[in-house]
């Protein structure tokens, strides 16, 4: 072990040490179902508490890079090789996926969507805040609010948004690489154009009914492929014709599936073998009680092929119609060249309103009070 914990690092002991172990396993060298060092050995050698090691550890037994096995310790549970997956000729998937759904999955689907009645609405932004917020934004910008906002969004909403995906998801993405859109329907047919009508789209099964319609309305072809416990099933992606992952790692909507760490590394090496893209809806993933926020697939990605898209939605107001994507490099070029000629469809007054509140810190201020909140309602119950 070689774990150096900085302390003139911004993050905290516990998150250093996790950062440095996932990598180490990410890498093999703990490989899987290998143990990993206990909690005092590790603790001493980096000078920490315990209690800073445990912290680390439960961080990845949430990520699901590990598991803690009673009067054993922390084992890996993360793979790296595809050996266990069926075969595509094994698999017999039909096209749709649908037969091969488990019931278990469906009934989890149904009780998640009855018992979430609320997913997806808002998560009550303060209303007086966001009024606050309003009228000082018609004071300090004045008659620029009614100045026509550059095709891709304004700037400054884009540099906000850069700096605030930095800080709290890991993403590193330059401000021209967003596009600001109204609200995600508008970014998937965006996500149509940009790749083409040629292309067969991979979407969860069950998913968000609006992703399907439409790339039906797109008159697009797509495979719907089956849900596990920790995301697709592995059988079904590898027998997959798709060109186009389209996915929701944290909490897909209606079943509450939530893809562990091995099969968001799977995802990425199906994209990279046969020179796929992936679509990372990161729906409501803000408001999940980690102590650190949920990963990201375009955070780890090292073959730029992968388009990551948010929206307000939750975290603001669905009436605001804001939703932004984070194209890679790649594809910045390409996408001014194809459709850099469309107009912003979000009014510039808003976008300075968002600018505004994330920059003074009231957005981020929000998600951290909701996330504080949904921790002490898990713990009490």
């Amino acid at each position: 072990m070689n774990y150096i914990i900085e302390k003139s690092d911004s993050a905290p002991a516990y998150l250093q040490l996790y950062r440095q172990l996932r990598d180490d396993i990410i890498r093999e060298i703990y490989p899987y179902n290998g143990k990993l060092p206990s909690k005092r050995t590790i603790a001493e050698e980096c000078g920490i508490s315990i209690v800073t090691a445990e912290h680390a550890y439960a961080l990845l037994c949430d990520e699901g890079y590990a598991e803690s096995r009673e009067r054993s310790g922390y084992f890996v549970i993360f793979r790296t090789d595809d050996s266990f997956i069926v075969s595509p000729e094994a698999a017999a998937f039909p096209p749709d996926g649908r037969e091969s759904f488990s019931s278990e999955i469906m009934s989890a689907s149904r009780t998640y969507s009855s018992a979430s009645g609320h997913a997806l609405t808002a998560q009550e932004f303060p209303f007086s805040v966001l009024v606050k917020t309003m009228r000082s934004t018609i004071n300090d910008f004045g008659e620029a609010i009614l100045e026509r906002s550059p095709n891709s969004g304004c700037p400054e909403l884009r540099q906000a948004i850069s700096r605030y995906l930095a800080r709290s998801r890991g993403i590193s993405a330059r401000a021209e690489q967003i596009v600001i859109g109204s609200g995600a329907e508008y970014l998937y047919s965006m996500i149509v154009q940009l790749f083409g009508r040629g292309k067969i789209y991979g979407i969860e099964f069950p998913s968000y009914q609006k992703i399907q319609k439409v790339y039906e309305a797109s008159d697009v072809r797509y495979e719907m492929l089956p849900l596990g416990c920790d995301g697709i099933d592995s059988a079904a992606l590898w027998a997959s014709h798709a060109d186009i992952l389209h996915i929701s790692p944290y909490r897909s909507f209606p079943s509450g599936v939530s893809a562990s760490a091995s099969k968001r590394h799977e995802y990425m090496r199906w994209a990279k073998k046969g020179s796929r893209l992936i679509v990372e809806d990161d729906f409501e993933s803000e408001f999940s009680i980690l102590k650190k926020p949920e990963e990201t697939l375009f955070s780890h990605a090292s073959d730029d092929n992968v388009v990551y898209m948010n929206t307000f939605s939750q975290t603001i107001s669905p009436a605001l119609r804001v939703g932004y994507m984070v194209l890679p490099e790649s594809l910045v070029g390409v996408f001014e060249q194809k459709l850099g000629f469309y107009s912003c469809t979000v009014p510039t007054y808003i976008q300075y309103v968002l600018t505004e509140l994330i920059d003074k810190g009231d957005f981020e201020r929000h998600i951290n009070r909701v996330r504080r909140k949904k921790r002490k309602e898990t713990t009490a119950t």
